[in-house]
């Protein structure tokens, strides 16, 4: 494990990132290359999400949001889409416990209102036991479009001016920003992709604008922790210019 949390940010190498987001692809290749059932591929999967959590917790990381289920998921076989819905309910009975002892806080976005009341349920006792700890905050984005998530939050920014509560003129990028399900936490640094795929796929298209983009063939299931820390050591040599320019080009 490198020593992160010991490390002083310099010119060229800069602190361990605050948040890291994970479109966490390849669960259905992976069962296919071993000839197994789809769900086979998503179980693996959910097991490697408590690998990446354990592992990101004890490295000091404050934020960890992964891409659950997207509102396009909608469209996979029924049966695939109800097994889906069960493994955050096996999930979080099995690893919630631990989730407590490391002072891991549990939290969602996305749109609930269309989730089985099972799935609902497991996630909200999870948040409900985990909200006062002080942690890694993992967040499971459930039911999530990024472009749901804008139009839901002009549609809102639209009924605070329609209701003389907001002025045309003064709606501003922290206006769009409040109205979005991530308003409490900030933007990830670090945007991580397996699977060989490169897009966002509708996953934090706002809150990505800057973010550091990585990529990797290895499926998820098999995404180990010391492929997670040489990126971040890769992000920590990258130079952030958000835009303008870096000292050495002043």
């Amino acid at each position: 494990m490198f020593g992160w949390k010991k490390q002083k940010q310099s010119a060229g190498t800069r602190a361990l990132p605050e948040h890291i987001a994970i479109i966490m692809d390849g669960n259905g290749r992976y069962a296919k290359q071993r000839n197994r059932p789809r769900v086979n591929g998503h179980y693996e999967g959910m097991q490697n999400v408590k690998r990446i959590t354990r592992h990101a917790s004890d490295i000091g990381i404050k934020y960890l949001t992964l891409y659950a289920f997207s509102t396009e998921n909608w469209s996979r076989p029924k049966s695939e889409v109800s097994y889906l819905m069960k493994l955050p309910g096996d999930f979080l009975g099995a690893f919630l416990p631990e989730l407590i002892e490391k002072n891991v806080k549990v939290v969602t976005i996305g749109n609930g209102d269309s989730l089985p009341r099972h799935t609902v349920k497991a996630v909200a006792e999870a948040v409900e036991k985990t909200r006062d700890n002080t942690g890694l905050t993992l967040v499971f984005a459930l039911n999530y479009g990024g472009r749901d998530e804008l139009v839901k939050g002009i549609r809102e920014i639209a009924e605070e001016v329609s209701a003389g509560k907001l002025d045309i003129e003064d709606i501003s990028q922290a206006t769009v920003d409040r109205h979005l399900y991530t308003k409490h936490m900030p933007e990830p640094e670090m945007m991580i992709r397996t699977s060989g795929e490169y897009r966002l796929s509708n996953f934090l298209l706002w809150q990505s604008s800057y973010s550091e983009l990585f990529f990797t063939d290895t499926f998820w299931p098999e995404f180990t922790a010391d492929e997670l820390d040489e990126m971040i050591s890769q992000y920590q040599k990258r130079s952030r210019r958000f835009g303008g320019l870096d000292e050495e080009e002043v």
